[in-house]
């Protein structure tokens, strides 16, 4: 099975992009220099809006996760794992983690790639105010 979501986000001019170890997506409109994990802010769903079929199937024993980010023409994408111990209900951020750590923000474990990854033509893409980020979410079971 296959399911998948796409929304939009903003970028910002205090994105840094320099985490190591996670990215996140906030609902936030607002972003201070501190949030170096942060990659977009303004997005139109946190985790807690997702389709309830989609965070059962991220939910679900083997579950692959695509976290995609598209600005102009550039497309950055973070491959990781679901869990069943993931609640998927926080209302505002969802995030990326390399790492298998859970709290009620974790979009996925075990991701392939953090925000430090981002090479710099995206980064100056997100760092812009008017930049449109488009974010997809894919999850195949």
């Amino acid at each position: 099975m296959r399911l998948m979501e796409t929304f939009a986000a903003r970028g910002h001019p205090n994105i840094r992009a320099g985490h190591r170890t996670t990215l996140m997506v906030t609902r936030e409109p607002e972003l201070t220099s501190r949030g170096d994990c942060i990659v977009a802010v303004a997005a139109e769903r946190g985790l807690g809006d997702l389709d309830p079929r989609m965070k059962e199937a991220i939910r679900s024993r083997d579950a692959g996760v695509r976290l995609i980010l598209e600005a102009a023409s550039l497309i950055f994408e973070v491959l990781g794992r679901g869990n069943a111990g993931l609640t998927l209900s926080n209302p505002t951020d969802m995030i990326a983690r390399r790492s298998r750590y859970m709290c009620d923000r974790t979009l996925m474990v075990g991701a392939n790639k953090a925000a430090c990854d981002i090479e710099p033509p995206l980064l100056r893409l997100l760092q812009n105010p008017d930049q449109v980020v488009n974010v997809t979410l894919v999850v195949e079971t």
